[in-house]
């Protein structure tokens, strides 16, 4: 799984319409309007760093797992560190790299391909590729947050609907449900600008791993 990452599968890193088509309109106006804000505060940031839960259950509620993780962006760079595993951009390639193998797989970005890097997780992806609507507020973690309800346009997904948090022009969760049944939440505990992050940052190094294996498959 963004974890290996569900976040260029999804992997993931999104609607159930009103029958008034006023208030669907309505809904979609202000709906639009949050994402928005969300994309300009976001594209005003040069660097941003945020830590984030990763969190699975299926249908029936059952945790299935969880894991802990930092991701690490600027410009169409990224990095995403979670537990057992790094995913390096440099907006040209990418590096997966398992600790446990001790082996690094490398791939040629696709512009084109039809995948949710973390960047587009907080900019305008959802104007091309989802329908939405607003739900209001709802409470979380004791909270009032804004809910944005999300659903592809492409129903060949393997996701249904997307439900987005956001609180102060900011994503605070993001919880993903798969057809074959399973709910995924990402929960974003803390985001801002990030310090010290250099272009280097995005690239795996490795010769700070002696004797990783290198499956390049550029």
């Amino acid at each position: 799984m963004i974890l290996s990452l569900r976040l260029t599968t999804v992997s993931i890193c999104l609607l159930l319409l009103s029958s008034m088509t006023t208030l669907a309109q309505k809904n979609d106006a202000q709906a639009k309007k949050i994402l928005d804000e969300v994309s300009t505060q976001f594209k005003s940031m040069k660097t941003v760093q945020a830590n984030f839960t990763l969190k699975i259950e299926n249908a029936a509620g059952k945790s299935l797992g969880s894991k802990t993780g930092m991701v690490y962006m600027k410009g169409t760079k990224y990095r995403v560190s979670i537990t057992g595993q790094d995913i390096y951009s440099d907006g040209s390639n990418t590096w997966t790299f398992d600790k446990a193998s001790n082996e690094v797989t490398i791939n040629k970005l696709d512009p084109s391909a039809n995948t949710i890097t973390p960047q587009k997780l907080f900019t305008n992806f959802y104007d091309k590729d989802f329908l939405y609507k607003y739900n209001g507020e709802v409470k979380e973690d004791g909270k009032n947050v804004q809910e944005v309800e999300l659903t592809p346009t492409d129903k060949s997904k393997p996701f249904f609907k997307v439900l987005v948090h956001i609180s102060n022009k900011t994503i605070v969760s993001t919880k993903i449900f798969e057809t074959a049944g399973n709910r995924i939440t990402y929960k974003v505990s803390k985001f801002g600008a990030g310090s010290g992050v250099t272009d280097a940052t995005f690239v795996f190094d490795a010769k700070k791993y002696p004797g990783v294996e290198i499956v390049d498959l550029r």
